[in-house]
C-alpha cells in the first residue's frame, strides 16, 4: 500500500508541475502514465487480495 501511495504522490507532483510550468507538457504526460500504471498495480493487488502464498 505504501508503494501505491508513493506512486500516486509522484504522479500528482509530475502532473501539477507539467500543467503549471510552461513548456513542460511532457511531465504532465508522464504523470498521467504513472497514474494509470498505479491504478493497474492497485487492481492487481486487490484481485489477489494481498495474501502471500503459504509454504
Amino acid at each position: 500500500m505504501a508503494l501505491f501511495l508513493l506512486l500516486l504522490l509522484v504522479a500528482v507532483a509530475l502532473g501539477i508541475t507539467g500543467a503549471v510550468v510552461s513548456g513542460l507538457l511532457y511531465l504532465l504526460i508522464i504523470g498521467v502514465v504513472v497514474f494509470l500504471a498505479d491504478m493497474v498495480f492497485l487492481g492487481t493487488q486487490l484481485r489477489h487480495g494481498g495474501r502471500r502464498p503459504v509454504r
